[in-house]
């Protein structure tokens, strides 16, 4: 049956999957990092003061010193396609493009910073996609990161008059599929190595103790991790939370603490995994790679390496379509 004269045109019915990741600055230097900073340290899902006590802080202390100082650390990493976690997520969209066929399209957006999730949910939905999966890239569930990147989503969706259907990606710290692939990653990881660690380390982003009083499963999910990845690789991973910011109490041991006691314990030569982290980034390159290191020499060791995460490697890529294929059961062909 043919449609009326006057019926709008419509594009054929896809399916879209956006991945999703935390974000970055637009450029290394001060002006955009505090534009950045500003969004991110605004969001009531990560700092859970209230706004009242919090917004005179961030903008009179916070945003006056802490802009200039994190630039000069994104300099450290910036690449010609820009900041590594802008780049690498990129590429991960790009080759999962056409992983499921010509009827789903695969994007990537920021939940601070550009791309921005709205804009791309509009753009897949004037392209046809009325199912999307949004995928936030975090192998562990936090409030503070899965969380706001589906509220970001669903936000979006609250301005439109015709919405796409909408699933999301569940948090993967303990399929299968993933813990093979980082398990894989690590050994050859270590087999490129001139030197025998005395200790592993996996490093997971730090949180406030009082995410897991509150509820938040994150510790927990970054332990089974480790334990995990442990027990497929046949050794044991230290665990450790890095990124500390502010007076409250965080999760621990402290990556960087830790560091700067390892070579008085006797441990000299060490490698560290960043496996809460699907795409390297600032917390990786620059926080662990780089002044991690420099830590570590200082008080006495001898050896240190970084480990990369799986990015947009070709067994990195292959997780990604095996743990998002599954949550696009029924709908794949369906289109």
């Amino acid at each position: 049956m043919s449609p009326p004269d006057d019926h709008p045109d419509q594009p054929h019915a896809r399916i879209g999957v956006l991945l999703v990741n935390l974000g970055t600055p637009d450029a290394p230097t001060a002006g955009a990092v505090r534009r950045y900073l500003a969004e991110f340290l605004s969001d009531r899902r990560v700092v859970e003061i209230p706004p009242l006590v919090w917004q005179p802080i961030l903008r009179g202390v916070v945003l006056r010193t802490r802009p200039a100082k994190s630039a000069h650390a994104y300099r450290q990493v910036w690449t010609e396609e820009g900041s590594p976690l802008a780049a690498i997520t990129r590429a991960q969209a790009e080759a999962l493009q056409g992983a499921w066929g010509e009827g789903v399209l695969v994007d990537h957006a920021m939940r601070y910073g550009r791309p921005a999730i709205g804009d791309r949910i509009r753009a897949l939905k004037e392209a046809g996609c009325d199912r999307i999966l949004i995928a936030p890239l975090y192998p562990q569930y936090s409030a503070a990161t899965t969380a706001t990147a589906n509220d970001m989503a669903f936000a979006a969706l609250a301005a439109m008059r015709w919405q796409p259907a909408i699933r999301t990606l569940p948090a993967y710290f303990d399929d299968p599929d993933h813990i093979a692939a980082l398990a894989a990653s690590i050994r050859d990881s270590l087999a490129r190595l001139d030197f025998a660690p005395d200790a592993v380390f996996a490093s997971f982003h730090g949180m406030p103790e009082r995410t897991l009083h509150l509820g938040d499963p994150y510790r927990c999910q970054c332990r089974k991790t480790a334990r995990l990845l442990s027990e497929a690789l046949g050794m044991e991973l230290r665990v450790t939370f890095q990124s500390r910011f502010g007076r409250a109490k965080w999760l621990e041991p402290a990556t960087d603490a830790t560091l700067a006691a390892l070579p008085g314990q006797g441990v000299r030569k060490i490698a560290i995994v960043a496996p809460g982290f699907a795409a390297d980034c600032l917390e990786t390159l620059e926080e662990l790679a780089i002044r991690g290191r420099e830590t570590f020499l200082a008080a006495g060791g001898t050896d240190f390496a970084y480990l990369p995460c799986l990015n947009a490697t070709p067994a990195g890529v292959e997780m990604l379509r095996k743990i998002i294929g599954r949550e696009l059961a029924g709908w794949v062909g369906a289109a």
